[in-house]
């Protein structure tokens, strides 16, 4: 209900940006803009904030970003609410184009998904061989787990690491195993406050700033890596898409200067995004 109300509320929003263009309430030489669907991470790390007044002054065009879990993200997309899809579930992102709302999929950057955890580690994740086996451990010390339970990127990553796990977090006596249905900025205050295990993206984890007890206690498996892909919004099913400004914000972000700009955007020193687009 939490989530329904969420994607309510920001269908409002977004409708009500366009009625304000349309209507002249949104100043001429603002009125340019761009209407990107993405997710929590991409804005909670910092990325938007540096990557965006780059394009911006470069271009003239304006971006709105509406940052939400992949799933909502897309579900904006498919109503033709957004005129660009950035988001990190590539599965979900090829159907999006296979069923006709996408243009073309672009790799865009990738980093890692990364398990955090009190420092004392009560369930001894940091020793072990794999990130399902990391788990499984926390499941059976049915130590306290945050899982985002938004249906983002990040919690579809989640739910099929518990599977590799042979764990079912569907149960109904488990206590240990909480859904926050936020982002993760939010779920990360969460487990920060409880004192528990979650699974973030390393990006949103560097930029945090309530850490609390929390570390990162695991990392470095293959099934963590965190690929991001960009999509052109298809006009041929929405004409209202704002196709050319869209289409030249994802050149943007695949040309040199972008992928270079993705590279040299860092937090306390580290990169949090490794471009990798192809030429």
């Amino acid at each position: 209900m939490t989530g329904n109300l969420r994607t309510v509320r920001l269908l409002a929003a977004v409708t009500m940006l366009f009625l304000a263009a349309l209507s002249g309430g949104i100043p001429a030489q603002a009125a340019r803009f761009i209407t990107v669907a993405s997710t929590t991470s991409t804005q909670n790390s910092g990325l938007f904030d540096y990557l965006l007044p780059l394009f911006t002054r470069e271009t003239g065009i304006d971006v709105h970003v509406v940052a939400v879990g992949t799933g909502a993200a897309i579900r904006l997309a498919r109503e033709g609410n957004a005129d660009v899809l950035l988001v990190h579930h590539k599965p979900s992102e090829e159907k999006f184009v296979r069923d006709g709302f996408g243009v073309k999929r672009y790799d865009l950057m990738y980093n890692d998904f990364v398990l955090i955890g009190p420092a004392s580690d009560p369930a001894g994740i940091a020793g072990a061989a794999s990130a399902a086996e990391a788990l499984k451990r926390i499941a059976e010390a049915k130590a306290p787990f945050v899982s985002r339970g938004d249906d983002s990127g990040t919690h579809k990553k989640e739910r099929g690491l518990w599977k590799q796990a042979g764990v079912d977090v569907n149960g109904r006596d488990m206590p240990w195993y909480r859904e926050t249905g936020s982002g993760m900025g939010a779920t990360l205050n969460v487990a920060s406050a409880m004192n528990a295990y979650t699974l973030s993206d390393r990006g949103t984890w560097i930029s945090f700033a309530n850490k609390g007890d929390l570390k990162l206690l695991f990392a470095g498996d293959p099934a963590l890596f965190n690929q991001y892909g960009v999509i052109l919004v298809n006009p041929a099913k929405f004409p209202h898409v704002k196709a050319r400004d869209g289409q030249r914000f994802i050149d943007w972000l695949l040309s040199a200067a972008g992928q270079k700009a993705i590279a040299a955007f860092r937090v306390h020193g580290e990169q949090l995004f490794i471009p990798n687009a192809k030429p």
